[in-house]
């Protein structure tokens, strides 16, 4: 059987500044979100790939014809309602928001953050599957690593960890991606892919535009932004082409038997 590649993006405000107190308007932090999909487009255009695009409603509305149009190849999943803040009533509110914009069925949620949710509040707003799990330790994040790497049943829910690696839980995400050489990121993802049949690897847009280069973030956040990471991300799309199919995570539940 063909190996999967599941890559995604959190597709939202770029209202991370605000952690590090710096004021960014709304209207700016969708100005940069939407400048960061603009410049991934044209990777997501590849028809040989399909991949999910965990979506805040606020982004959705605010710039609804390019989620509408993405909808019709990727796989557009819920990043709650806002970016900045949540409550529970977000989980139905965003997914019956960006149903209507697709016009296509909403199976997946994404917390912003990978922050914690509870699950039957998630089963209650309609999701089958959740990708809320970062299983490594992240100082001053969270520390998961009493939970699955890999697919996994809580309640009726089925969720699905980002990846990491199989032995030290190595994260495999963005920060991953833009901080390690390129090389030894490839090695891990490829020796995770051939453990577990299948990798979970998650970006924002937002990387990949110069606009966050003069921002308050720290440097290991923004450092390869624009065009030196859309170069890098063209490259492990080629490479990861030759390991496995890149589809959506609904694409690869449905495949696997998983309910969603």
């Amino acid at each position: 059987m063909r190996r999967s590649i599941l890559l995604s993006f959190d597709v939202e405000e770029f209202d991370m500044p605000l952690e590090y107190q710096q004021d960014i308007s709304l209207k700016e932090q969708l100005h940069i979100g939407k400048l960061g999909l603009d410049a991934i487009v044209p990777i997501l255009n590849d028809k040989s790939i399909s991949t999910t695009l965990f979506t805040t409603a606020t982004y959705a509305i605010n710039f609804p014809e390019i989620i509408k149009s993405l909808a019709q190849q990727h796989e557009i999943a819920s990043h709650t309602y806002y970016h900045s803040s949540f409550e529970d009533a977000h989980l139905l509110s965003s997914r019956l928001a960006l149903e209507a914009i697709t016009q296509t069925p909403v199976t997946g949620l994404r917390m912003p953050r990978m922050r914690k949710v509870a699950i039957h509040e998630v089963l209650k707003a309609g999701y089958t599957y959740d990708s809320s799990i970062n299983p490594t330790f992240l100082p001053g994040r969270y520390n998961n690593l009493h939970l699955p790497r890999t697919v996994y049943q809580e309640e009726a829910m089925t969720r699905i960890p980002a990846s990491v690696t199989p032995n030290l839980r190595i994260p495999l995400f963005w920060l991953a991606f833009k901080n390690m050489p390129y090389v030894l990121f490839k090695k891990l993802v490829i020796q995770t892919l051939k453990k577990d049949g299948y990798v979970c690897l998650y970006h924002h847009p937002w990387e990949f535009t110069d606009a966050i280069a003069n921002t308050a973030l720290p440097t290991y956040t923004k450092r390869q932004c624009g065009k030196v990471l859309i170069d890098k991300l063209y490259r492990l799309v080629n490479d990861l082409k030759k390991e496995g199919d890149l589809i959506s995570i609904r694409d690869f539940l449905t495949a696997n038997r998983k309910p969603i």
